[in-house]
């Protein structure tokens, strides 16, 4: 995709960051809610930390640059921890498939293995959102357990399938890997 620009968010970003994730077709798969404000967002953004870790997909629609893509690690903040992110991401539904979410990855893998030397990045995804779990297995993530009755998915209790992707330098690998 020519067009698109992975960058840092601005705060002229919140309101395409609150559509998306407001948005049927993202909601359902993330932890978004209808009633999530312009204000909660923009809140979000101007109380990000050194440990927060954020991208956005940019395109060019018509002359207006929109964001249709986010992606975020947060480091864990216990310093026994701190080797750890926690991944999420989102794509705006009218423009997932077209290798946004793959882009993202792609970048904020590269912050997280290459300027914050991140041994572990962790997330949860929602069993049935096998596209979702295909990107992230595509990136090395494995299927580390499952957690039951975790999300409430429109109206049902839906399980969260756990994954992982591990980066551990040689030295600091053990035997029964």
């Amino acid at each position: 995709m020519e067009n698109l620009i992975i960058r840092s968010p601005r705060m002229t970003d919140a309101e395409d960051i609150n559509e998306m994730r407001r948005q049927t077709g993202v909601r359902e798969t993330t932890l978004g809610l209808a009633t999530d404000t312009l204000a909660r967002t923009q809140g979000v953004l101007s109380n990000l930390t050194a440990d927060d870790h954020i991208l956005v997909a940019e395109l060019d629609i018509d002359g207006r640059k929109k964001v249709v893509g986010m992606a975020g690690l947060q480091i864990h903040k216990n310093p026994r921890m701190r080797h750890s992110a926690t991944l999420g991401m989102s794509v705006n539904a009218n423009y997932q498939g077209m290798g946004i979410g793959k882009a993202l990855m792609k970048e904020i893998l590269d912050v997280a293995d290459n300027y914050l030397m991140l041994i572990r990045v962790e997330l949860g995804v929602l069993e049935s959102n096998t596209k979702a779990r295909k990107l992230y297995e595509s990136f090395g993530f494995v299927y580390e357990g499952t957690k039951k009755y975790a999300i409430i998915q429109s109206g049902r209790y839906a399980h969260e399938l756990m994954m992982a992707r591990y980066r551990i330098p040689e030295q600091f690998r053990e035997h029964r890997e």
